[in-house]
């Protein structure tokens, strides 16, 4: 009997148009659907004029480890699992990871139908550096963890995205205000790919100003990665190079500073390098 094998297959955000082919085949054909809502996948077929053939189960958190032996047995028998969550890819921040993990044990065979994802979406709208970022999830429900964990984002140097909740984004960004600094500059997508699709770029205070008055939908949030503060010793150094070069001790301060985002003020300079020629 040959070994079956499990897909992992992205479904659109919000328009059925954004579906693969590779997805409208293998919903067409697959032996068992594995979705976290199966009344959503249900509907995605239906818009794509797709009739599946197979098995439409629910795959989601709380049921996945219970379902996962039966589905990894199935495949062992030589059927095709095909498993989605109700939009994006799987396994992010979405059901599908114990599956996963579970076939790389058995030794069974594993694709990925690639297609929407609302965090590279988000990344490519918000016109922050997309050369290298990191991912978060949601963000903490709790007040307390939450702003533990946008300190540990206070240095991070990599453009972040994260996932909020409609009725938290309001006080996420007003934490992110106290915890990261009113000016590090962001921006809340709401509702990618969708008739109500929304951008906004800003600052951190102008977000959390816009979100007071509360907000809709499906919410990605794109952060800005911290500028390196430059050393201050460093800093001084390159003051004294140019006082040396007959440039005033102010004015070599406020060209140092200008040529360093993220560097301390002027006036911090400005008394460190008095001190160093004491």
């Amino acid at each position: 009997m040959s070994v079956g094998r499990l897909l992992i297959a992205a479904t659109p955000l919000g328009q059925p148009s954004d579906a693969s082919a590779r997805l409208v085949r293998a919903l067409r054909s697959a032996d068992v659907i594995a979705a976290e809502d199966t009344r959503r996948i249900r509907t995605l077929a239906a818009a794509l004029e797709v009739k599946p053939v197979g098995k439409v189960i629910s795959l989601y958190d709380q049921n996945e480890a219970t379902r996962v032996p039966r589905l990894v047995d199935d495949i062992r028998g030589g059927a095709t699992v095909l498993t989605v969550s109700d939009a994006g890819m799987p396994l992010i921040s979405d059901p599908g990871y114990r599956l996963v993990t579970a076939c790389i044990d058995a030794g069974l065979p594993i694709s990925c139908l690639p297609g929407p994802s609302a965090v590279t979406t988000a990344l490519a709208v918000s016109g922050l550096p997309a050369d290298k970022f990191c991912f978060e999830g949601f963000a903490p429900r709790k007040q307390s963890a939450r702003r533990a964990w946008l300190t540990t984002l206070a240095a991070e140097q990599r453009t972040c995205v994260f996932f909020e909740s409609p009725r938290r984004l309001a006080a996420t960004l007003t934490d992110a205000v106290d915890v990261l600094g009113a000016q590090r500059r962001a921006a809340v997508c709401r509702e990618l790919t969708k008739t109500h699709e929304e951008v906004v770029r800003g600052s951190l205070a102008e977000l959390a100003d816009r979100a007071a008055d509360g907000v809709l939908g499906e919410i990605t949030v794109v952060l800005a990665g911290a500028v390196p503060r430059a050393d201050l010793e460093t800093l001084v150094a390159e003051v004294h190079k140019m006082v040396d070069d007959g440039v005033r001790v102010k004015d070599a301060c406020a060209q140092v500073i200008a040529a360093h985002p993220g560097a301390p003020s002027r006036r911090e300079l400005y008394d460190a390098v008095l001190r160093s020629r004491a």
